[in-house]
């Protein structure tokens, strides 16, 4: 574990979030010549990078048919050049810092979710198209494929994809970073980011009242710790859920797999160069809006178990565990300059390419950080306007504007007894909602169930013992400490009523 920021620094650059993107940015900078100072409020990889399945790809979740009809056939090739780049890169860092985290370059395949369906067919013959024209000239639709017996259908196959383990990898990189003099801290919870204003650089503070001067500062935080509006209304969160089964060594070939239901699922090996009797495959689906799964997350971990049972010799399922991944409304992340700022940059939008963006990030912002041109700025500009989308990022913002009902149908009073051990709930008295959780041992914890963000009202997320916020995607623990932002601080305390 890094050290805590004990003092103020000044650098080069202020790096928010030490995930992949934060990692590689830093590395890159370091390796440009940059001093460089890395805050985390966990362990470097802690957050939502350590809950990845690294799929490392140059298929894109949201396709590139859909990428070129909204962008057009430009923004789909420079998207192909620059998910080429970032698949590149992660190999020449492993090589280059001798990373030993079972890298394997390996064919992906997409195949449908639907057995010998012809309107799926249809859809990869589109995207096989779009991916060609794109610049991806070895995809290929297939009716001969490693689970083709197993599976049915044809496939879509792009060739020299990668997986790795992320744990190792980010270990790899904290030493290569630090070994370049990037100063990394842990438990430096950032509370405030103040863009440069005249000669005086920008100023990073946390809770501990330590400060970091710099001239820039990259957000990397999955979603921006300083934007309140701007970008929360241009992406959604997601949760999404993953299993680890446990299979024959060999059943499963190895190679990434997507099918194209909606939300898809994915599917690859952990290790199939390892030994043993038994292959473990991670699988991964059920996606939805993140404080909105209903009233049992947990059941999203049975769906994905039966889904799995349904196409692979499962034996066991080992492991269960969640992520979160934010959904842009025109199906391309965001990279670069925040808006309105002069010298605070972001990376956001991840999707379900999070590996990829990450590393791309790390390639695009020293670039711009250096006042140089880059021939993808304008493709990931966070202060685009994209007409075309303007539909799903009104659905979006609908969605959210519907969370607010909460305030007049949310759950009644008297309920405090009936919050089981180990589990929370939301409690109206009167005009308040309290989010009320009881331990395994039976102690009661009580905060404001209102997100300190934008005040919507957050939700039990059973499956990760959390309080979600259903609008924006912010996650507090039990007690309201913020796992996830875009809220920077804790749920308020609060107390029952004398009567409770």
């Amino acid at each position: 574990m890094p050290p805590a920021l004990a003092a103020d620094v000044e650098a080069d650059v202020c790096v928010v979030g030490a995930g992949i993107a934060g990692l590689t940015t830093a590395y890159e900078l370091a390796r440009a010549g940059r001093s460089v100072v890395m805050l985390d409020d966990g362990p470097p990889g802690g957050g939502e990078t350590g809950r990845t399945t690294a799929h490392v790809a140059t298929a894109v979740d949201d396709y590139y048919h859909k990428v070129a009809r909204m962008h057009g056939a430009r923004a789909a090739r420079l998207l192909a050049e620059s998910f080429t780049a970032g698949v590149e890169a992660v190999e020449r860092i492993v090589r280059d810092e001798a990373i030993a985290c079972d890298f394997l370059r390996l064919d992906g395949w997409w195949f449908p979710s639907v057995r010998n369906g012809g309107e799926e067919r249809a859809l990869l013959e589109r995207e096989r198209d779009a991916a060609r024209e794109a610049g991806l000239a070895d995809v290929a639709l297939v009716d001969a494929w490693p689970l083709g017996e197993l599976l049915g259908g044809p496939a879509l196959r792009f060739p020299r994809q990668a997986q790795f383990h992320i744990h190792k990898y980010v270990a790899g990189l904290v030493r290569a970073v630090e070994a370049r003099g990037v100063r990394v801290f842990s438990g430096a919870h950032v509370s405030g980011i103040e863009d440069a204003k005249g000669d005086a650089p920008c100023a990073v503070t946390t809770d501990a009242g330590r400060t970091v001067r710099a001239r820039d500062v990259v957000v990397a935080t999955n979603a921006p710790i300083n934007d309140r509006f701007a970008m929360q209304t241009k992406q959604a969160p997601y949760r999404t859920y993953v299993i680890t089964a446990r299979v024959r060594r060999g059943a499963v070939p190895t190679g990434l797999y997507w099918d194209t239901a909606e939300p898809y699922h994915y599917v690859r090996l952990l290790d199939p160069q390892g030994e043993g009797a038994h292959d473990l495959l991670l699988v991964g689906g059920e996606d939805h809006k993140t404080g909105q799964g209903g009233d049992d997350e947990a059941a999203r971990f049975d769906a994905l178990e039966q889904w799995a049972r349904q196409r692979f010799p499962v034996e066991a399922v080992e492991h269960r565990w969640s992520g979160q991944v934010l959904e842009p409304v025109d199906y391309l992340a965001y990279i670069g300059r925040n808006p309105g700022d002069r010298h605070v940059w972001i990376v956001t939008g991840d999707s379900g390419n999070g590996m990829t963006h990450g590393t791309i990030a790390g390639l695009l912002l020293p670039t711009l950080i250096a006042g140089e041109e880059h021939p993808w700025a304008d493709l990931y500009d966070p202060s685009r306007i994209t007409l075309r989308a303007a539909g799903e990022w009104l659905k979006e913002n609908l969605n959210v504007a519907a969370q607010y009902a909460d305030y007049a149908t949310g759950p009644n009073a008297g309920a405090v007894d009936e919050v089981p051990a180990g589990e929370g709930r939301v409690i109206r008295q009167g005009t308040r909602m309290l989010a009320v959780y009881r331990s395994p041992e039976g102690e009661v914890t009580v905060r404001s169930a209102i997100c300190p963000h934008l005040w919507c009202v957050v939700d039990w997320n059973s499956a990760e013992r959390t309080w979600d916020c259903p609008c924006h995607g912010s996650r507090f623990a039990p007690d309201g400490a913020v796992i996830n932002g875009p809220s920077r601080a804790p749920l308020p305390e609060a107390s029952l009523s004398s009567d409770d």
